[in-house]
């Protein structure tokens, strides 16, 4: 449950944080998914995209045009109509003349998150394996749709994001510069890219992890109980060897006196 708090929190903040910002601090992605995991498997996952991406890449019924009246009941529509349980629809914004929603959908389990039709490209699994908890996710084909005419001049980027509950023991990333080996972000943050070009032409995308089945808050709050015992303990053990010297120096006083 206190898990769940945390993750509730954090996911609230960062939707607020995005949605609110129109020029967000790091990369700027045309399409980002973003899966919070839960070692339960339950998941929450945030799209933040271009109205145009999502027609383009997941055929979503709404008007790309850039002087179209977005409205978050439609956007909502246009996901739970693809059977989608979302939570909440951000407050539209605008970035280099395009609109950008913000659209947070939850799932008992990850699997059924490819069950939502506009999250449906994904096949999602989400299991027990040697030495923690393995998490796979398969990328495909986008819904092939059209957009329009659309300012995009190639350097666009698309991004699928992990926020792993646990250490993460083992992942694919590599970074799309140079397709060497990435890195989590700030410890547990799993980022997989391509350009906007790649995943309209559908190149593969293949996330895999493997991370611990306790989850960081746990160990956390394991190494401050063990922390804190250790503590109690010593100082207990302080406070005995002083009580028990000054009962030597009180026996060694009175054979003195004898």
């Amino acid at each position: 449950m206190v898990r769940r708090a945390v993750l509730a929190s954090a996911v609230a903040l960062a939707s607020v944080t995005i949605g609110a910002c129109s020029n967000p601090l790091g990369k700027q992605y045309e399409y980002e998914e973003q899966v919070y995991l839960e070692v339960s498997g339950a998941a929450t996952a945030i799209v933040d995209a271009s109205v145009p991406a999502l027609v383009a890449l997941r055929g979503a019924r709404l008007d790309p045009s850039p002087t179209a009246r977005i409205d978050q009941e439609d956007v909502r529509k246009a996901f739970e109509a693809s059977g989608c349980h979302v939570v909440r629809v951000g407050q539209p914004w605008r970035r280099d003349g395009r609109r950008f929603v913000q659209v947070r959908v939850d799932a008992d389990n990850v699997v059924a998150l490819g069950q939502c039709g506009l999250l449906g490209w994904s096949q999602y699994r989400f299991e027990p394996a040697e030495g923690g908890l393995h998490f796979e996710q398969i990328v495909g084909a986008p819904a092939a749709g059209n957009p329009g005419n659309v300012n995009w001049d190639g350097t666009e980027l698309v991004a699928f994001k992990l926020h792993a509950p646990s250490r993460v023991l083992f992942h694919n990333v590599r970074r799309l510069e140079d397709n060497s080996p990435g890195s989590p972000e700030r410890g547990n943050i799993l980022v997989w890219e391509q350009t906007l070009a790649d995943r309209r032409a559908g190149k593969p995308l293949h996330l895999d992890v493997l991370i611990e089945r306790e989850t960081i808050l746990s160990r956390t709050i394991w190494l401050f109980g063990g922390s804190f015992a250790a503590a109690v303990i010593v100082l207990a053990t302080i406070v005995w060897l002083t009580v028990l010297r000054g009962k030597r120096l009180k026996k060694l006083e009175v054979s003195r006196q004898k």
